[in-house]
């Protein structure tokens, strides 16, 4: 694991975090139309359960390499990521853009509120779980993967369904449970 690149990333998020606080216009109202409205919400579901299920699918049968955990690393470094981002949305309870409140930590809560489960965006920390491990197992094809899990976080702000500091909290929870993944399976 990159501890450098893991260390930039957290400070990229608190100090967007800051910024937030001290009222620094972050949030964007942009209304989408028409296919680039309906592209944009596919980029935006990258590396959530559907496109999950078929990456680890194309991974298992195109795969030669006779490892199974190959396939299946996808999953549970995405899942993971997701898991995690959602015990942390209940524990933190930050209100998305746009919405009464917003932006505040409004504490734990065990209760389903999607209004206040902003932080940290677990569509971003899925997309960059399963573009690290991809672009661990498949090298040459690294800048697609990367490019979906970016315009994929990029989105999630664009939408206005995260503050800036939740999209890099996504990517360092993604990262960093990617990078376990891959570590515990000893996939090379």
């Amino acid at each position: 694991m990159n501890f450098v690149l893991l260390w930039s990333i957290l400070g990229a998020c608190a100090l967007l975090l800051i910024l937030e606080r001290l009222g620094l216009p972050t949030t964007l109202s942009l209304n989408f139309k028409g296919d680039l409205k309906r592209e944009t919400r596919w980029l935006a579901q990258y590396g959530q359960a559907a496109s999950l299920l078929v990456a680890a699918a194309l991974v298992f049968e195109l795969d030669k390499s006779n490892q199974p955990w190959r396939s299946a690393s996808v999953l549970i470094a995405a899942f993971g990521a997701a898991i995690i981002g959602r015990i942390l949305k209940q524990l933190v309870g930050r209100v998305r853009p746009g919405r009464e409140h917003a932006g505040r930590f409004l504490g734990p809560t065990l209760k389903h509120d999607n209004l206040r489960e902003s932080f940290p965006s677990n569509h971003t920390a899925s997309a960059v779980a399963m573009s690290a491990v991809l672009a661990h197992l498949y090298p040459a094809a690294a800048i697609t993967f990367w490019t979906l899990a970016t315009v994929c976080a990029l989105l999630r702000y664009v939408l206005d369904a995260h503050w800036p500091s939740d999209v890099v909290a996504g990517v360092a929870l993604g990262y960093v449970s990617a990078e376990l993944t891959l570590h515990l399976l000893k996939i090379g």
